[in-house]
């Protein structure tokens, strides 16, 4: 099925210029065009509309694969009046007694609220297998990571890092080829209030051509 995504400003990445009112043609699994919103809608009439607000732009990759997914515990919404809702590390984590079992549960509710922010791609190495699964069946990709990022873990892959440097992959490259949909909506009016808000301001992120995230 055809998917046309759209937004007040689509911000196709690598450089590329900012496009009011521009959206985002998916087939399948993939990107097969960007511009104009009522271009693409006259070409394609019989394509689905998803319309959101703010900004779409590429999805971001978070450096702190291993720290947030197999290095902190995050507690499951039933342990939040015991464990709190935030990510558990140091002394805390070292109080628990978790189990394969929990330590795959945690890493799946950790990969959710990457997803939440518009994460669509991790990087680091050693990745202990409950991690590594966790992160494939959501569909999201691995990098490599050389060295340890600087500053401390975080959900927000936006977080001390411009909005180019978190990319994964622009949109679309000029030309014929195509490009796994991966790309996020956040309800900001443009690049400059992204950073100030960050990537919690994340309303729907897209990962190859599945909405596996959405603000309710």
């Amino acid at each position: 099925m055809l998917t046309i995504h759209t937004a007040d400003l689509l911000v196709p990445g690598d450089g590329q210029p900012c496009l009011p009112g521009g959206a985002v043609l998916v087939d399948g699994r993939e990107i097969t065009a960007t511009g104009p919103y009522e271009e693409l809608t006259a070409a394609f009439p019989t394509a689905r509309v998803r319309r959101w607000p703010g900004l779409i732009a590429p999805g971001l990759v978070n450096p702190y694969g291993p720290e947030l997914l197999e290095q902190a515990y995050h507690p499951d919404p039933r342990e939040a009046g015991e464990l709190g809702t935030e990510p558990l590390t140091g002394g805390a984590l070292a109080a628990l007694e978790l189990t394969d079992a929990r330590w795959g549960a945690s890493a799946r509710r950790g990969v959710q609220r990457m997803l939440a922010h518009g994460t669509v791609a991790v990087a680091g190495e050693r990745w202990r297998p409950f991690a590594r699964d966790a992160v494939v069946r959501a569909g999201m990709g691995v990098q490599q990571r050389y060295g340890a990022p600087p500053g401390g873990p975080t959900l927000d892959p936006l977080a001390g890092r411009s909005l180019t440097e978190a990319l994964a992959l622009p949109l679309a490259p000029p030309g014929p080829e195509r490009r796994p949909a991966h790309f996020a909506a956040f309800d900001a009016p443009d690049e400059a209030a992204l950073a100030e808000r960050g990537a919690a301001c994340c309303v729907a992120t897209v990962v190859s051509g599945r909405l596996v995230y959405r603000r309710r």
